[in-house]
C-alpha cells in the first residue's frame, strides 16, 4: 500500500490540531508536495544538517522545532536553513512540524516525558479553557394546560436546541409558582389587567449554540402563549480541557528528592547540561509537574498545583531564584532538547499504529542539543 504525504498529514493534525499551536508559532508541512508518495518518516526534535543526512530520499522529516520561525525572508541556498531546505527539495524529502500543538495536545510533549519518569499523569497544569459556544435558557411556561411546555420545547428543539453530543431533544423541567401584575396595555393570556396573578408554572432548561441565539428566541416567542415570556439566557463559561501546557501526575511511590533527580537522570538522554535541581535533598517526593521545553512561564501554575517538584527545561536564574524564595517546590531544569525528545517515540506510534509496515517510521538518535561541551567546577 502506497501513502501519500497527505496521509501522513492528515494522521498528525489529528494527533496534533494545528488549532492548539500558539499564535506566534509556525506548524505544518514546510515543504513537499502533499500528492507525492512518501517513503519513511524520521521523527527528531530538530531539524539539523546531521538529522536531515538520517532522512532517505523520498522520506519525511518530522520535527517538533520549526526551522522556520522568525524573521525568515530568504531561503536562498547559501544560507544554513536555506541550503538544507534545497537539500531536502531536489531529493524528494519533505519537512513537516509539530510545534506547541504537540505540547499542548493530549497525548502530547508534557505527556511523554511524565512517562519517561514514570508519572502517572492526573491533570493538566496549564490547560487551555474549551470555548463552549453554548447558552442555557430557562424559560417559564404556565403549566396548567401540559401542551403548551410541550410546544415551547419542540419550537426550541426545532431552532437547533436541546443537542448535547449525539444526543437531541434533551432538557429539564420543575414546577413552581409564576406572579405578575398585568398593566394598562396588556392583553394578559391569564389574568386581568390590575390583579396580581399566580400561576402554576413549569421551568424548562435546554442549552443550544450561541450562533442560533435569535432562532431560538424567535421559535421560544412564537411557541409560548404569554404575551411578554419570561425567560433567562446564560452564555455557559469556557471549561478546562485536556489539552494544554504541562501535566501533574503521581509517582508509583514517595521518594527523596535526590532520588527523584537521580530518576530523570536515568531516564532523559545524556547532555553536557545534564540534570540540575534546587531544593532539600531529603524532602518527600511524590505528585510532579512537568512541561517539556522551555518552562519557566509556568512557575506561577505549579506553585498552587499541590506537586512537591516541577521537571522543566531553561529555568533562568532571575524566576528560579524568585520561585525558590516563594514557594518549597523543588526544581529540577533539565536540558530543552531531553525534555522533548521522548515525544519522538511518542509520535513515532501514532504512525505506526495507523500504518503499519506500509510505513517505515525512524526515531533519530542524533543529539541535536546545541551544547557539546561541558566543565563542571565544584568548589568546597
Amino acid at each position: 500500500m502506497s501513502v501519500r504525504l497527505s496521509d501522513v498529514i492528515d494522521i498528525l493534525e489529528a494527533a496534533y490540531p494545528p488549532s492548539l499551536a500558539m499564535d506566534w508559532d509556525s506548524v505544518g508541512l514546510v515543504c513537499g508536495d502533499p500528492s507525492e508518495i512518501v517513503e519513511t518518516v524520521t521523527v527528531a526534535v530538530d531539524a539539523t544538517a546531521a538529522v536531515v543526512a538520517e532522512v532517505p530520499h523520498g522520506g519525511l522529516l518530522l520535527a517538533h522545532h520549526p526551522l522556520l520561525l522568525r524573521g525568515v525572508d530568504t531561503v536562498a541556498a547559501d544560507t544554513a536553513k536555506g541550503a538544507l531546505l534545497h537539500q531536502m527539495i531536489r531529493t524528494g524529502r519533505a519537512l513537516f512540524t509539530a510545534h506547541t500543538n504537540a505540547d499542548a495536545a493530549s497525548p502530547g510533549v508534557s505527556d511523554a516525558l511524565a512517562d519517561a519518569l514514570g508519572l502517572t499523569v492526573e491533570e493538566v497544569l496549564a490547560p487551555i479553557p474549551t470555548g463552549t459556544g453554548l447558552d442555557k435558557w430557562v424559560v417559564f411556561v404556565p403549566s396548567e394546560n401540559p401542551e403548551n411546555a410541550g410546544a415551547v420545547r419542540e419550537a426550541m428543539f426545532g431552532a437547533g436546541a436541546g443537542r448535547i453530543g449525539d444526543y437531541s431533544h434533551c432538557s429539564w423541567s420543575a414546577t413552581g409558582i409564576g406572579q405578575f401584575l398585568p398593566h394598562d396595555g396588556a392583553t394578559p393570556a391569564i389574568g386581568t389587567v390590575g390583579n396580581i396573578e399566580q400561576v402554576p408554572e413549569e421551568r424548562v432548561e435546554m442549552i443550544a449554540p450561541s450562533e442560533v441565539r435569535g432562532h431560538v428566541l424567535a421559535s421560544m416567542r412564537a411557541a409560548h402563549p404569554y404575551e411578554e415570556p419570561a425567560f433567562d439566557v446564560f452564555e455557559l463559561a469556557p471549561l478546562p480541557g485536556n489539552v494544554g501546557l504541562g501535566r501533574v501526575g503521581t509517582l508509583a511511590r514517595p521518594e527523596t528528592l535526590s532520588a527523584f533527580v537521580s530518576r530523570v537522570h536515568d531516564a532523559l538522554p545524556g547532555t553536557s547540561w545534564g540534570i540540575r535541581a534546587s531544593g532539600d535533598p531529603e524532602t518527600t517526593v511524590s505528585r510532579v509537574a512537568v512541561c517539556g521545553g522551555a518552562g519557566d512561564s509556568l512557575l506561577g501554575a505549579v506553585g498552587s498545583a499541590g506537586v512537591q517538584a516541577y521537571v522543566t527545561a531553561d529555568l533562568r536564574h532571575h524566576p528560579a531564584d524568585e520561585h525558590r524564595r516563594a514557594s518549597e517546590v523543588a526544581l529540577v531544569d533539565v536540558a530543552h532538547w531531553a525534555s522533548e525528545y521522548p515525544w519522538c517515540a511518542q509520535a513515532a506510534e501514532v504512525l505506526r499504529g495507523h500504518f503499519g509496515e506500509a510505513l517505515p517510521v525512524l526515531v533519530s538518535a542524533v543529539r541535536t542539543d546545541p551544547w557539546n561541551v561541558e566543565r563542571t567546577k565544584h568548589e568546597s
